[in-house]
C-alpha cells in the first residue's frame, strides 16, 4: 500500500503518522508539503494531527485553503482513501469533504488522555479489522474536538452507517454530538477521526489498538 502524509506548517503528528505507516506497510510514505500542487499516485492520503497555521481563525480553516488541498479533493473524488486525524478531521470538515464542524471542547479545556471508543461501523476500508460494538482505546489531544452537525445531518450519518467511531459511554472528552468520534464520507473512502490511532500502533508506546485501522487499509487497498 502506497501512502502520502501531507505536512502543514505547525503539523506535529506528521512524523507519528509516517512512523506508523512505515511500521505497518514496510514502505516509507511520501511526505508532501502543503504548498505542493500534486500528490504522487498513492492508495492512501493522511492529513495528520497538529495545529496547522497555529490554529488561527478556526482550526483547519487556513490549511483547507492550502494549494495541495485541491489535489486531495480531486483524488478523494476519484476514490482515493483519505484519513484525517485530529487537525486532519478539522481540515476535512473545512474543505467540505466531510459534513459538520469541530468546535471548542464543551469545558473549554485542552484534553490529552486515552479514551474508550466503540466501533460503530466495521464494514469500511478503515475499520474492517475490528468487530462492530468492540471497545478500543486511542489517545486524544485536542482543544477543538466537539463535533457538531444539525439533527438532519446526524440522522443521515447514523442512518447511512457513516458513524465509524463513537466515544464509549461516559468517555466523551469534548461534548461531541451523539458521542461521535469519527465519520465517513458518502463514498466511504474518507474518514475523519479525532482520536489518534497512529499513537497506539506500537506496544512500547502504550498500546496497539490503533494498528487495525492501518491493517484494515492494507487489506482493502493493497
Amino acid at each position: 500500500m502506497k501512502s502520502a502524509v501531507v505536512v502543514f506548517p505547525a503539523s506535529n503528528c506528521d512524523r507519528d503518522a509516517a512512523v506508523a505507516l512505515e511500521q505497518m506497510t514496510g514502505q516509507k510514505p511520501v511526505m508532501v508539503w502543503h504548498g505542493d500542487s500534486e500528490i504522487p499516485d498513492v492508495d492512501l492520503i493522511v492529513l495528520p494531527g497538529g495545529f496547522s497555521y497555529g490554529d488561527y481563525l478556526r482550526c483547519g480553516a487556513m490549511a483547507s485553503q492550502s494549494r495541495i488541498i485541491r489535489d486531495v479533493k480531486a483524488k478523494a473524488d476519484k476514490g482515493v482513501a483519505v484519513l484525517g486525524i485530529c487537525n486532519g478531521f478539522q481540515v476535512l470538515t473545512e474543505t467540505g469533504l466531510l459534513p459538520g464542524a469541530l468546535m471548542r471542547n464543551a469545558k473549554l479545556k485542552f484534553v490529552c488522555r486515552p479514551v474508550g471508543l466503540t466501533i460503530e461501523e466495521s464494514q469500511s476500508a478503515f475499520t474492517r479489522a475490528y468487530a462492530k460494538g468492540e471497545t478500543v482505546r486511542f489517545p486524544v489531544a485536542h482543544g477543538e474536538g466537539n463535533y457538531f452537525a444539525d439533527d438532519a445531518t446526524l440522522d443521515r450519518l447514523e442512518g447511512e452507517g457513516r458513524v465509524a467511531f463513537r466515544y464509549a459511554e461516559g468517555e466523551n472528552p469534548n461534548g461531541s454530538a451523539r458521542n461521535i468520534a469519527g465519520i465517513l464520507s458518502e463514498k466511504r473512502n474518507v474518514l475523519g477521526l479525532m482520536p489518534h490511532p497512529e499513537r497506539v500502533v506500537d506496544a512500547a508506546l502504550g498500546g496497539t489498538d490503533g494498528r487495525r485501522v492501518f491493517q484494515s487499509l492494507i487489506e482493502t487497498l493493497s
